[in-house]
């Protein structure tokens, strides 16, 4: 026999069931009377215009936030700007859109970036504008347009900012990425490329990555390069048919970029070697920067493979690759561009320089567990009561002088605001009560070993600072010398 819970719990569960089919049929009927009274495309316009207008906005693919991290990217940013300045760069700052003139010469029409990942639009005065793909067309045209050779040579410059190329998103390569990149201009001396491969490989090592690899070549100048193009055509000429699209266009257009096609990427492994072909001069320049290289003790490898993406390079090209990333292990690429400056209206004048894939760094950096911890606040003052808080207010705004100070802005109770100062890493909090304002003196809490003391405002700046311990730290000495 069947209990009458069981059957009242039977009874319910039935009469749900019937009461959930009569209203889907009801909102069925319903649905089929207001299809047939003709209101569907005024309806359905009015159904998606209230979705979109309550719908979320997401960011847009291939782009990212940099919201938790950011931390980490400034602490990356000051260490290479530091290692820039202290090589005698300085920083040059450009639009991130220019004319889309400035990159189909300097970059060249024939590379994939003009020809598939440029952001190009036509803006409301009717100039074709694109946002910049890359940072060194723009440095060289401020470079000319405001007359910087009339300040003497050589002109030292880095920059840093997003970057914009429609690729296929994946780790390491976006849509909209970040690079940091330095230009040496006026020189044309292998010493300049050995500096500035000398730069290259301190920054990398200010931030604490090891395990990089250097590769270099040299792509020639236009004198021997007419040569190794010849050697190339006739090598790719029974090739023809199996050559991708782009790859059979470029054929008479510009050879070279042949070589960087990553759907034909098995053929150029067996092309000629640039190498082969160097006139006197470029040999003798390339011989120069490995001997430098060898007097900086810097580790290289000679990779005749390596010819750049841009067609603006001559001479010397270098990358440095950090295996362990994969196929997008170039985190940085460079070299010499003797004649871009002159394709830009301005006078010959040799250049060389490189570009750092700024988030590949931080996969390179996470890679080798490098990543810095995050830097808390020196200072969290907090208040017993509420009558307090215009006096945290003002001595917030006279220590913010000295250190990185914060304040409880929520009305938190006191143990709540102890909570938030350990929330925020704070390296001290500072206790501001009624007793505390009298006297002048404050609780100050080193959060480290739990220590308390009792200082003056003086006495707390130079607590944080270290100054304090120090000088009672020389007291000790001089009476134990005594």
């Amino acid at each position: 026999m069947k209990s009458e819970k069981d059957l009242d719990f039977k009874v319910i569960l039935i009469g749900y069931c019937y009461f959930m089919i009569l209203n889907y049929w009801t909102l069925y009927i319903n649905i089929n009377i207001f299809l047939k009274g003709g209101c569907v495309n005024s309806s359905l316009n009015e159904l998606e215009s209230f979705l979109d207008a309550n719908s979320m906005i997401k960011k847009i693919k291939g782009t990212n936030d940099i919201v938790e991290n950011t931390y980490i990217w400034e602490w990356v940013e000051d260490k290479f700007k530091e290692v820039a300045k202290r090589f005698g760069f300085s920083e040059i700052r450009t639009p991130i859109f220019e004319a889309t003139e400035l990159f189909n010469r300097g970059v060249g029409k024939e590379t994939d970036i003009v020809q598939k990942e440029m952001y190009t639009f036509e803006d409301k005065g009717g100039r074709s504008i694109t946002l910049r793909p890359e940072g060194t067309a723009p440095v060289m045209r401020a470079f000319v347009e405001h007359s910087l050779a009339s300040k003497g040579l050589p002109q030292k410059f880095f920059y840093l900012g997003p970057m914009f190329r429609y690729e296929r998103p994946q780790a390491g390569r976006l849509r909209q990425f970040h690079q940091y990149g330095i230009e040496l201009i006026g020189s044309s001396l292998p010493v300049a490329d050995a500096y500035t491969i000398l730069v290259a490989v301190e920054i990398l090592k200010a931030v604490g990555l090891e395990n990089f690899k250097l590769k270099i070549n040299s792509t020639g100048c236009q004198k021997c390069r007419a040569g190794y193009k010849k050697a190339l055509k006739e090598y790719y000429r029974p090739l023809l048919n199996n050559l991708c699209d782009d790859c059979k266009r470029r054929y008479d257009r510009n050879v070279l970029r042949l070589l960087d096609c990553k759907r034909d990427a098995e053929y150029a492994k067996s092309a000629p070697n640039i190498l082969d072909y160097l006139c006197d001069d470029c040999k003798a320049h390339f011989n120069e920067l490995k001997s430098l290289l060898d007097t900086l003790n810097i580790e290289y490898e000679v990779d005749p493979s390596i010819v750049r993406g841009l067609d603006y390079y001559t001479r010397t090209v270098f990358e440095i690759k950090y295996p362990s990333l994969g196929a997008q292990d170039a985190i940085i690429g460079g070299g010499r561009y003797d004649n871009l400056i002159e394709e830009l209206g301005g006078a010959p004048t040799p250049s060389v320089g490189f570009a750092v894939g700024m988030e590949r760094i931080m996969l390179a950096l996470t890679s080798e567990g490098k990543l810095p911890s995050p830097r808390g606040v020196d200072l969290y003052v907090v208040t017993v009561g509420d009558e307090q808080r215009a006096d945290a207010l003002k001595i917030s705004r006279e220590l913010s002088k000295y250190m990185r100070v914060d304040i409880d802005l929520m009305g938190r109770k006191l143990k709540a605001q102890f909570s938030n100062a350990s929330r925020e890493n704070a390296r001290y909090v500072l206790v501001i009560g009624e007793e505390e304002v009298k006297s002048g003196l404050y609780t100050l809490k080193r959060m480290s070993d739990r220590t308390q003391m009792k200082l003056s405002i003086d006495e707390v700046v130079m607590e944080i600072k270290g100054k304090r311990r120090l000088e009672s730290f020389e007291q000790e000495n001089t009476t134990f010398g005594s």
